[in-house]
């Protein structure tokens, strides 16, 4: 194994796998710390945790158990793979967490750059951006976990973090990887600017030597290259059969795929209240999924007033724990009957979902949408499987991500 990387939730973790496999190099997300060895043919191995809004000192525990495990593979970087938003609060989990690796790596200077230029995630003079908006005016402001309302990304891992930050400015990221080798500092970590793609392989040249990176998957752009990997598309094999749309983010841009699908597909809206008060249950909810003649959407996606009126109402873990529960179940229930495509969106309904279906490793196929693989789960029969961050992919996703499942690649 050549890269290691640790994902802080499971739409990231496929993200990016999919840069790295687009990249040439063989590689496996594993869902969990493995508790055994893996092939030793694997060029890059991805371990999902569910570790971007779990306490701290969880966060902590699993990424360096995480670090260790992938250490002993044999990987020669770690990634630390967050969100391309930055998703974390005053209290962590990105700087801790950061930290914490950096000393188990003896890692200084360590390049921290969530940008994702293709899905519209740039950083200029510090100041993530989404689209033309800044991180904190984009809707992220509103996000029911980890709200961004600060975007600066110095002040934000300044927050959270021991160490010192700094900051590689965009004209200097220009110049190339010799000028940004030679911006960075001896001590702590530091913000590198990136509005292109161009930006992310002259920042993967000059880490070619560095043991620890941090960033979405846009990091991880330039990195195969060191090793002498070259660009190819994974292969896929088509999955056919019923189908499924699970939907809990509330990102704006899933609001729009889920009105979208609406009006092209059956739809069962399930609330946080509805959950609660057991006014709805899982056997009744699978039964009727599975007597829809096109894929079904079954979503809590909702306006964000709305959410925090649950939360309000039942408090925030109790609302997130029962939404995910009812996914998890859900899922669980629709695999075993037969279903064998599913389009999941939002970060921790796509966790819930994955553990729901007790799946331990994916492999990766090739892309549904920027950042968004096709995933094959291998159980007793293949399952294909769409992780979606909430803010990824077209109005269309879900219809166009279900018929791309069961074509052949």
């Amino acid at each position: 194994m050549k890269i290691g990387v640790i994902a802080d939730d499971f739409t990231g973790a496929s993200d990016i796998a999919l840069t790295l496999a687009e990249a040439g190099m063989r590689v496996s997300q594993f869902i969990g710390i493995p508790e055994t060895e893996t092939g030793k043919d694997l060029d890059a191995g991805v371990v999902a945790l569910k570790s971007r809004t779990c306490p701290v000192s969880e966060a902590v525990q699993s990424s360096l158990t995480a670090c260790d495990w992938l250490l002993a593979q044999g990987a020669q970087q770690i990634i630390f793979k967050v969100c391309s938003t930055f998703d974390s609060t005053d209290a962590g989990n990105i700087g801790p967490v950061l930290d914490a690796l950096a000393q188990r790596l003896d890692a200084e200077g360590v390049i921290v750059c969530p940008a994702f230029p293709e899905n519209g995630r740039s950083v200029y003079q510090g100041h993530l951006f989404v689209q033309d908006k800044l991180l904190n005016e984009s809707g992220m402001q509103d996000h029911p976990l980890t709200p961004m309302r600060d975007a600066d990304l110095r002040r934000v891992l300044s927050a959270q973090s021991a160490r010192p930050i700094t900051h590689i400015d965009a004209m200097t990221v220009m110049r190339g990887a010799p000028a940004i080798r030679a911006a960075l500092p001896k001590k702590g970590h530091v913000i590198a600017d990136a509005i292109r793609d161009d930006d992310l392989v002259e920042i993967g040249k000059a880490a070619n030597d560095t043991s620890l990176l941090c960033g979405g998957s846009g990091i991880a752009i330039g990195l195969p290259a060191n090793f002498g990997f070259q660009a190819a598309e994974p292969k896929w094999d088509a999955v056919h059969g019923p189908g499924v749309v699970l939907s809990g983010s509330c990102s704006n841009m899933t609001r729009r795929q889920v009105e979208t699908y609406k009006s092209q597909a059956p739809h069962r809206e399930i609330s946080a209240r509805a959950v609660i008060n057991d006014e709805i249950n899982v056997p009744e909810v699978a039964v009727w999924a599975l007597q829809q003649d096109k894929s079904p959407l079954i979503y809590s996606s909702a306006d964000p007033e709305i959410v925090k009126q649950a939360q309000a109402e039942f408090g925030k873990e109790k609302t997130a724990t029962a939404i995910e529960a009812f996914f998890a179940q859900l899922a669980a229930e629709l695999m075993a009957a037969g279903l064998a495509r599913m389009v999941v969106a939002g970060g921790e309904t796509s966790g819930a979902v994955v553990n729901g279906l007790k799946a331990r490793a994916l492999r990766i196929g090739p892309r549904l949408a920027a950042g968004v693989p096709v995933l094959r789960l291998d159980a007793s029969r293949p399952v294909a499987l769409a992780l979606k961050s909430g803010n990824f992919g077209s109005d269309n996703f879900f219809a166009n991500a279900l018929t791309k499942m069961g074509e052949q690649r």
